[in-house]
């Protein structure tokens, strides 16, 4: 039988990944994933949901098809630090997000 391994201790892990930890820990507390520039020069607060998490149906903005409960997709909202609450969020799926840059306006 061969020895257990001690997990490292908190003083062991070097300081550029407790950074890194630290930084995924609040945008999960603040509630995005990540923040992204768009085409409109605004950044965007991003969060990917799973397919498990999607309970309700949403109009996607790009295709305006529905997104159906049980699909994975992206929310998205602007991120700014005034005057933007829950009803600037919009669902988007993930394809026509990462395509948002070459759409035309409607």
């Amino acid at each position: 039988m061969s020895p257990r391994r001690r997990p490292p201790r908190r003083s062991d892990v070097p300081d550029d990944e407790t950074d890194g930890a630290n930084a995924r820990m609040a945008s999960r507390v603040l509630g995005y994933d990540r923040i992204e520039p768009g085409p409109d020069g605004r950044d965007w607060a991003v969060r990917g949901i799973p397919g498990q998490a999607a309970q309700k149906v949403y109009r996607c903005p790009g295709c305006e098809q529905e997104i159906r409960a049980g699909v994975p997709h992206i929310v998205a909202w602007p991120k700014e630090d005034h005057g933007i609450g829950v009803q600037d969020r919009r669902h988007w799926h993930t394809p026509c997000w990462n395509a948002r840059s070459r759409r035309r306006a409607r």
